[in-house]
C-alpha cells in the first residue's frame, strides 16, 4: 500500500471484511449455522480438500460442516495477516489461520492437534454487506496428529 491515501469508503471496506473474517470464525467455534450462514452467498464455491474436507456450493458445504463439527466440542480459529485487494465491490484476501482442535477421548480428556492453513477469498458487495463468494482453504501443517477414533464424513 505504500504512501497511499486510502478513501473512506476503502477503509470501510476493509473493516467490514475484517468483521466478516471474525464472523466466520466466530461461526465455525460457536457452531451458529444461522451465523455461518451470513458468511457466504448461497452459491458460493468452497474447498476444504486440503485439510480432509470436502469441496462444492455452500449449501453442502454446510451441511458437511455441521456433520463434521459435531464430533469437536472444541475448535479455535485465530486469524491473522490478512491482506486485501480492493476491487469496487469485489475483493480477494488471504489469511492465516491457526485452528487448534480437542476431540474427546474416553477418559473424558481431549486428544489436542492444531492446523495451520491459509484462507484465499475471493469476496463480493452484497445488499447485505460483504460475503464470501469463494474460500480455498490451503493446509500448510498439522501439529500433533489426528485421532484415531476420529471419521471425518465424506459427504
Amino acid at each position: 500500500m505504500g504512501n497511499q491515501t486510502l478513501s473512506l469508503q476503502e477503509i470501510s471496506d476493509r473493516i467490514q471484511i475484517n468483521d466478516l473474517l471474525i464472523r466466520y470464525t466466530s461461526a465455525i467455534d460457536q457452531k451458529d449455522w444461522a451465523l455461518l450462514d451470513t458468511c457466504f452467498t448461497p452459491d458460493a464455491q468452497v474447498d476444504y480438500v486440503s485439510s480432509g474436507g470436502v469441496k462444492g456450493r455452500y449449501p453442502e458445504v454446510r451441511k458437511w460442516l455441521e456433520k463434521a463439527l459435531a464430533a469437536f466440542p472444541m475448535t479455535m480459529h485465530f486469524i491473522s495477516n490478512s491482506t486485501v485487494q480492493l476491487d469496487g465491490d469485489t475483493a480477494q484476501s488471504r489469511t492465516y489461520v491457526i485452528n487448534p482442535m480437542g476431540f474427546p477421548k474416553s477418559d473424558g480428556t481431549l486428544h489436542l492437534f492444531t492446523v495451520g492453513a491459509y484462507y484465499l477469498d475471493k469476496l463480493i458487495r452484497t445488499d447485505d454487506g460483504w460475503r464470501i463468494a469463494e474460500r480455498v482453504e490451503e493446509q500448510a501443517y498439522l501439529e500433533g496428529s489426528l485421532p484415531e477414533a476420529l471419521q471425518i464424513p465424506s459427504q
